[in-house]
């Protein structure tokens, strides 16, 4: 009997058991894995910052007596009829036919009870969101699906995608399974057939070519609407730079913790910026062309509560959206339909199958016996509650830090806990006043 010492097995922090995993089915299936959601690798975030509330040199807000002001103004550039929003948080473009009729409608309910917009979503505009929708954000997007000259005019701003921080470069993708009668005609495409949008807009190929389509977009609308610009975090400085160049009124910078309903796994993980890496370059941009707070900046991806809401804001940013969260406060992937989500291989957390249609919780689907689960009355009154919760929480850190309107909130106020997040935010590791790769002490 061999009685040597035998070390104890260890797996490769290279080849983890998801990689060894994913090896098998790309070698078993030979095509690439679709999902929704967004990056689920640890990537440097807000929770590497930390805010530093007022004690003996700076004067904090008295809670119950001092009022600290969350409203914020959008499209004010040129806009006639800039957009006046209660709380700076706003719901992300998430489409009819990825998200069905009722979780559209729970959308526009909640977020109308906080005084805030929500967002079409690529494939047009359903009336379950335009009525129920106090704000609208309409959507013009490369594939043009459901595009509606009456339905531009009928929305109060509009938002020319050129990227999502999911997949920056990248076409959506809407299978068949979820191209519904109803999905099918809105988007004039034949019914069950898998439709991947294109990456790029087919009307132009800069951003001269993109100035003369905003010209004609206000010409459309009048110049009553806001126009929107968002982009997929990748080059924000430029970005920003060229979309303030081609006249937008607001600048949307979708970070690659954004969700999506559905793309490459491959895609999701290895392409984009983390968000806190993207803001400052983008406020760089806009204060370099006098531009902060005059053009306004909205920031998403990741964003989960109000102290993520309040940093983003103390970075820079006018306003910050949210689409994941926002589907888990409706009733995403909660752990009520847990039995539902081992049936489809899965656990509640981290279902990702969007594209598959299947969803229990009525959401990401256009079944109609699944949509149905979903009560668009009781789940909008849950997304009011969390973006209630959301904006207290931000105020709450706000008069901590002694200002009186959130917008107050500025760099100096924050400290990071690594080097990668001080480098990123470009603001002090904590204890110290060095800034990464900056040439003196800010």
């Amino acid at each position: 009997m061999d009685a040597t010492p035998r070390t104890t097995p260890r797996k490769s922090a290279t080849f983890d058991d998801y990689s060894l995993s994913e090896i098998r089915r790309a070698a078993a299936s030979g095509i690439y894995d679709i999902r929704g959601g967004g990056a689920k690798r640890k990537v440097p975030h807000f929770d590497d910052l930390l805010f530093l509330g007022a004690s003996m040199s700076r004067y904090p807000l008295e809670g119950y007596r001092e009022k600290c002001a969350t409203d914020v103004w959008l499209g004010t550039r040129f806009a006639q009829k800039p957009i006046h929003l209660k709380i700076p948080i706003t719901i992300a473009g998430m489409s009819f036919g990825s998200l069905s009729a009722q979780a559209k409608e729970a959308l526009g309910r909640g977020a109308s009870q906080m005084g805030t917009s929500t967002t079409t979503g690529d494939g047009g505009m359903t009336e379950e969101e335009r009525g129920h929708s106090t704000i609208l954000v309409y959507q013009l997007l490369p594939s043009r699906y459901g595009m509606n000259p009456d339905d531009l005019r009928r929305a109060d701003a509009i938002e020319i995608v050129i990227g999502q921080g999911a997949k920056p470069g990248g076409g959506g993708m809407l299978l068949g399974q979820k191209i519904s009668d109803r999905v099918a005609e809105m988007r004039t495409l034949p019914k069950g057939i898998d439709q991947r949008s294109a990456c790029r807009h087919p009307d132009w190929t800069g951003p001269d070519d993109l100035e003369i389509k905003i010209q004609e977009l206000r010409e459309i609308t009048d110049w009553q609407k806001p126009i929107y610009i968002k982009v997929g975090a990748s080059r924000p400085y430029y970005d920003t730079a060229l979309a303030i160049k081609s006249g937008a009124d607001v600048v949307v910078l979708d970070g690659m913790q954004g969700g999506t309903a559905a793309t490459q796994e491959v895609f999701i993980e290895h392409v984009g910026l983390p968000i806190l890496g993207a803001i400052r370059p983008a406020v760089q941009a806009l204060q370099d062309l006098g531009m902060h707070r005059k053009v306004q900046l909205i920031v998403s991806g990741g964003i989960r509560n109000g102290a993520d809401a309040a940093k983003a804001l103390a970075l820079g940013a006018d306003a910050v959206s949210i689409g994941t969260a926002a589907l888990v406060a409706i009733g995403d992937n909660d752990p009520a339909l847990e039995e539902h989500y081992q049936k489809l291989g899965t656990t509640a957390g981290a279902y990702d199958d969007w594209h598959e249609g299947q969803d229990p919780a009525g959401i990401n689907t256009q079944d109609p016996t699944l949509s149905a689960r979903l009560d668009p009355q009781l789940a909008g009154r849950r997304l009011a509650n969390y973006l209630a919760v959301m904006t207290l929480e931000a105020q709450t850190i706000a008069r901590a830090c002694g200002k009186s309107h959130v917008h107050n909130l500025e760099p100096e106020d924050l400290v990071a806990l690594t080097v990668e997040a001080a480098a990123m935010a470009k603001v002090p590791l904590a204890g110290t006043e060095w800034i990464p790769g900056s040439k003196t002490y800010e």
